[in-house]
């Protein structure tokens, strides 16, 4: 399958990265042309650390590299089978981009969204082929993460649902599927929790270092849940937990107090230099 992918960021190179890794012709199109060339230097790097690890050989590199087209047009996608959107999580953007998909891309053609909060069904209303709508949330890093979350909207057919769960696994990931709810499975569930420990932090309970061992070694986490909300972009968790609360109206999503003026400072985390932890560049 021939494979476009929207959006040159950190997701975006990274699905670019895994599709190109697996033999997928890959147009990644970006309207930035410092984003496309620093994304396809980052896929580089991340192949050869690839490499330097025995995962794959110094052809795959090559071959990988070769097979990513750089493009600032979106008509570039007229001829490719699946287009994955990783813009920022914005639903007016989104569902100008879905339109504006649906009128360059052929009809047989596959509309996904990496998104991690917004309803594929409200994106499938921007097109006129909402039963080839759906979600592909991809984990960052995503050359490393397993898990894709496959998001089924109300109308999205069964032959699209089939063909993303196998072309995820010919990706040697593991799709799973869940059907369009706010924040899907994902997170619904992890966000709260990141919120609960910013809670707990603004309280004084314990220091982040704290919070952080008590969660990985105590419930085995592989990293705490306030070294995460780092690595997301504490904006990112700020603007997830608001949909879940527009959508739910429930306290629980309300974000505290201390994620919103780490937004209003710029401490975003590990792309701002500062969050939870303080970072190098």
């Amino acid at each position: 399958m021939k494979i476009g992918v929207l959006g040159a960021g950190t997701m975006g190179n990274g699905i670019a990265h895994v599709f190109a890794q697996y033999n997928h012709s890959v147009v990644l199109v970006d309207v930035i042309d410092s984003a496309l060339s620093n994304a396809i230097n980052t896929i580089e790097k991340n192949l050869n650390r690839q490499l330097q690890k025995k995962i794959i050989s110094d052809s795959n590199v090559k071959k990988s590299i070769s097979n990513i087209e750089l493009s600032t047009k979106i008509n570039s996608f007229k001829s490719c089978d699946l287009i994955i959107e990783a813009i920022k999580e914005d639903l007016n953007l989104k569902s100008k981009i879905f339109k504006e998909l649906d009128s360059i891309c052929k009809p047989s053609a596959i509309l996904a969204s990496n998104t991690s909060s917004i309803s594929i069904n409200s994106l499938a209303k921007s097109t006129n082929r909402p039963e080839k709508v759906i979600g592909m949330h991809f984990m960052n890093p995503v050359p490393m993460m397993k898990l894709v979350e496959i998001i089924k909207g109300e109308k999205t057919s069964k032959d699209t649902l089939e063909l993303i769960i196998n072309i995820s696994k010919d990706l040697n990931k593991i799709p799973v599927q869940c059907n369009d709810s706010p924040g899907f499975v994902s997170n619904r569930i992890l966000m709260p929790m990141i919120n609960e420990a910013a809670h707990c932090y603004n309280e004084g309970v314990a220091d982040a270092a704290s919070i952080d061992s008590i969660m990985k070694l105590g419930m085995g986490h592989p990293m705490g849940p306030l070294k995460l909300a780092d690595l997301i972009g504490v904006d990112v968790c700020v603007y997830i937990l608001n949909v879940l609360f527009d959508e739910f109206k429930n306290e629980k999503y309300k974000p505290s107090d201390i994620l919103v003026n780490m937004v209003d400072k710029n401490e975003l985390g590990k792309k701002t230099g500062k969050g939870f932890y303080n970072y190098e560049f």
